[in-house]
């Protein structure tokens, strides 16, 4: 009977390489896709616009993200409605007469029809903030008529806040809901109102009355 020969220590070697060789191919595979499935699972989770860091102190606010759920709020701190009083309207073609004349502004014999409301609280310079997240559109420095900020929004509308003084924000800047704009002052160009504040509402880019939006 022919003897067989010993394997040498490198045919034992060749052996056990390749009888491990496919499972840690396929081993390795597993490993990879299932790294990919995590990692998959775990962007959906935290969504595209999440990817920056809450804590990073030089991470952008999500302006745009926020102001697609809000809702108009008032152009002044909410704890002083009790002090508000609506001295002119917004003009409404179908509403009664004395609304109609309350809503005509006056200068110089000269009739122009409100195309927002005139706020005044007491008489008394006020605080006016953003009722809406957005970009500051244009500022406009008037001494005769009070200075003005037009704010757009993501949902299509755009705020405008007359009478102003004091201004706090500058053309592009983007500011959140709630956030200062400025100080609601008397004006020359409407001396009959005193100090308020002139505050419209346009739905795309038609004057909309802003009682519509807010319970004043």
């Amino acid at each position: 009977m022919r003897e067989e020969k010993p394997k040498s220590p490198s045919q034992k070697n060749k052996s056990q390489k390749s009888r491990w060789f496919w499972p840690a191919i396929y081993a390795g595979i597993a490993i990879v896709f299932v790294g990919m499935i995590w990692g998959y699972n775990a962007f959906i989770q935290k969504g595209p616009n999440e990817t920056a860091d809450a804590t990073d102190p030089n991470a952008t606010p999500l302006v745009e993200t926020n102001a697609a759920t809000e809702v108009l709020k008032y152009p002044f701190n909410e704890d002083q409605l009790d002090n508000v009083a609506i001295i002119q309207e917004y003009y409404d073609a179908e509403a009664d007469e004395e609304t109609r004349e309350s809503a005509l502004l006056v200068f110089n014999q000269t009739y122009l029809t409100n195309k927002g409301v005139s706020i005044s609280m007491d008489g008394q310079p006020f605080e006016v903030v953003a009722a809406l997240s957005g970009t500051v559109k244009e500022v406009i420095i008037d001494q005769f008529k009070g200075s003005e900020v037009t704010l757009e929004h993501t949902n299509g509308m755009t705020t405008i806040y007359g009478s102003l003084t004091g201004i706090l924000v500058k053309e592009g800047d983007e500011v959140i809901q709630g956030q200062s704009l400025g100080t609601a002052t008397s004006n020359e160009w409407n001396a009959k109102a005193g100090t308020h504040l002139h505050f419209q509402v346009h739905k795309d880019g038609n004057p909309v009355n802003p009682r519509t939006f807010l319970g004043f």
